[in-house]
């Protein structure tokens, strides 16, 4: 099995390579790399180095409140490694690491050269991510090394008759935090040991939200009872425009996923409200009273759930649910597509009775006006998160106690 699964990351490598000939996103993961051990020998390991390796943004923002406590609590350094340009290209100047860079290629060698020049002390895995060579090496060379935040499925490697190779990369974990019992009966039946400690990002959300940027403007226009669309699709779109249209009552704001002037275009004509772009209304001779606003760019969602009584979130009739913890941060109940099997908080808040799955317009048009519909739901909402905070202290608790 190991001569396969390195067979199959040299694949992998020359797919991509191959791709970066016509694909931006592969262009940018080699490219990305071509100095990487250039910055890697230039790091100075002057204190205690603690790495995170994460996939992409998702990945990083789960392991970012552990990263932080850390930092808060030890005289450190944080080393940081992406996978995917979606998470190295945004956070690649974040501030709480001192170096940001790709994982060079999972092999042992490269693992080898990578823990010499990092000299890490204590290693996280983020979720998904199960490098075997990395993962291996620290193990051989008493490096303590932890997975955070940790789905599984049935049908991952790991639990079949061939999957020897990869339990044995699980065995070498110092331990393994799960994000819920499901995973946990998984690794239970290969005899792996595990902590359900929850989700990370509820720290991190309910964190942001103790500390949001305020927009005057919006409040005085629109109010603090805003239907709130974020990350939508075309897909989205079409289930939605209807509804939307019919409004009579209802102020809305839309958070297109893609803010080219084309989607823009699209939303404004095929919602039939009076809207206006956030560009133009921002500006000091805006004069109007508009239903509908549209961001027209990227970093204010967050911010703007503030607003809000309702979301919508978008991604689950396309790629995936986005971040749909965010607008529950401030107590919004939350619609969302149908596709969601890999997103347990989805089926966590559907269970809560604070997030509803919608299948086509006519689902959601009954679905919006339900939810409009219930009493002390914010509340609810706000209650829910709050219960589900604490997985970051849960990690560095037990971290603590295993190196007592």
């Amino acid at each position: 099995m190991k001569l396969f699964y390195n067979l199959g990351v040299n694949m992998y490598t020359f797919a991509v390579r191959l791709a970066s000939l016509w694909s931006p996103k592969a262009k940018k993961w080699v490219k990305g790399r071509k100095d990487v051990w250039e910055k890697l020998e230039k790091f100075n390991p002057s204190q205690m180095v603690y790495w995170f390796h994460c996939a992409s943004l998702g990945e990083f923002e789960q392991g970012r409140p552990l990263m932080e406590a850390i930092k808060q609590n030890q005289n450190c350094q944080i080393v940081v490694t992406f996978f995917s340009p979606s998470g190295y290209e945004i956070r690649k100047n974040y501030e709480g690491a001192d170096l940001v860079v790709y994982l060079p290629k999972d092999s042992s060698k490269n693992a080898r050269r990578f823990i010499k020049c990092v000299q890490p002390k204590f290693v996280f895995f983020i979720k998904y991510e199960f490098w075997a060579n990395y993962i291996l090496t620290c193990k051989q060379e008493g490096i303590p090394v932890y997975s955070v935040a940790a789905l599984f499925r049935k049908n991952q490697s790991f639990f079949t008759w061939y999957g020897g190779y990869m339990r044995k990369v699980l065995g070498a974990f110092n331990h393994i935090f799960v994000q819920n019992e499901h995973s946990q009966k998984l690794l239970s039946s290969i005899q792996i040991d595990s902590t359900v400690c929850g989700d990370t990002r509820y720290d991190r959300v309910m964190q942001n939200a103790s500390k949001v940027q305020q927009y005057p403007k919006i409040e005085k226009y629109f109010g603090n009872e805003v239907f709130i669309l974020g990350s939508i699709w075309s897909e989205d779109l079409d289930v939605v425009k209807s509804s939307l249209s019919n409004l009579t009552d209802q102020k809305v704001i839309i958070a297109p996923h893609e803010i080219s002037d084309s989607f823009i275009r699209k939303i404004e004509s095929e919602i039939k409200l009076d809207s206006v772009r956030y560009s133009q209304f921002v500006k000091d001779d805006f004069q109007g009273s508009p239903q509908l606003l549209i961001i027209d760019n990227i970093g204010m969602l967050m911010n703007l759930y503030q607003y809000g009584s309702i979301a919508y979130v978008g991604g689950a009739f396309k790629t995936g649910l986005h971040n749909i913890l965010e607008p529950a941060s401030f107590g919004l109940p939350v619609i969302f597509g149908n596709k969601f099997e890999k997103f347990p908080e989805a089926f966590s808040f559907i269970e809560a009775g604070i997030g509803f799955s919608v299948d086509d317009a006519a689902s959601f048009e009954n679905t919006f006006q339900k939810v409009k519909s219930l009493k002390e739901i914010n509340g609810k909402v706000l209650s829910f998160m709050k219960e589900n905070q604490g997985a970051t202290e849960k990690i560095l608790n037990k971290i603590i106690e295993e190196q007592s």
